[in-house]
């Protein structure tokens, strides 16, 4: 397989132009304020775009960092990476809703604006559909890297290269597992009353932690005295 620099240029600026379309959709407002009560109402949403907005950026750097490891513009590589950009165009809504609840629970309603939860049930939507879209980003990512360490030959990686590849692989992995658990006990209804689907999240320092620990161990072993 020929690998054409060009052809990663190209998606990669068409990536940039669709998340700089996500972005504009978390902004407050698209209009200028006309009076000084509508100034307000647009600086009240500062805090919640700004968390959301931190979310999208993290994003954004993820997928950037898989291309300038792998410089690819195949069929595979466009295929997967169109699915990627449509789950964060999907995305956005959940993301800017969930900033909304979690600046109203940190600084109160006159900074979140209010996160429009009315019931039990209506959390648990909210942590499936976030949950969902979490799983389905870092599924994407993973199976780039995947595809990226099948590449290896054509690309012209060293065997270090290609184990990094299959780390990262692996590492998204794990991300969207914990998504998916999130995503199922919100379902079930497990522990929605005390925010259990999203403090589910806080499993991915440990995994990840351990996951790291365990394939440098591999890495030292493979290399060998």
């Amino acid at each position: 397989m020929t690998f054409v620099p060009g052809d990663s240029a190209r998606l990669e600026a068409f990536s940039d132009g669709v998340f700089a379309f996500a972005a504009t959709l978390l902004v407050v407002a698209l209009e200028v304020p006309s009076t000084v009560l509508e100034l307000e109402q647009v600086l009240i949403g500062f805090v919640p775009f700004t968390l959301s907005f931190g979310a999208l950026v993290f994003i954004w750097s993820v997928h950037r960092a898989f291309f300038r490891r792998f410089p690819l513009g195949d069929r595979m590589t466009v295929a997967l990476n169109s699915c990627l950009l449509f789950v964060v165009l999907f995305y956005v809504y959940p993301l800017k809703f969930l900033a909304r609840g979690l600046a109203t629970m940190l600084f109160g309603r006159g900074i979140g604006g209010g996160g429009g939860v009315a019931s039990f049930a209506e959390l648990g939507k909210l942590f499936a559909w976030y949950g969902g879209g979490f799983a389905a980003i870092f599924l994407f990512v993973s199976l780039l890297y995947v595809h990226g360490a099948r590449q290896a030959d054509g690309l012209g990686l060293s065997p270090r290269e290609s184990r990094e590849a299959r780390f990262w692989a692996r590492h998204y992995a794990i991300l969207c597992a914990v998504g998916l658990l999130s995503l199922a006990m919100a379902i079930a209804g497990i522990g929605v009353r005390v925010g259990m689907p999203g403090w589910i999240y806080a499993l991915l320092g440990p995994l990840c932690g351990a996951h790291g620990f365990w394939s440098a161990r591999q890495a030292a072993r493979t290399a060998g005295p």
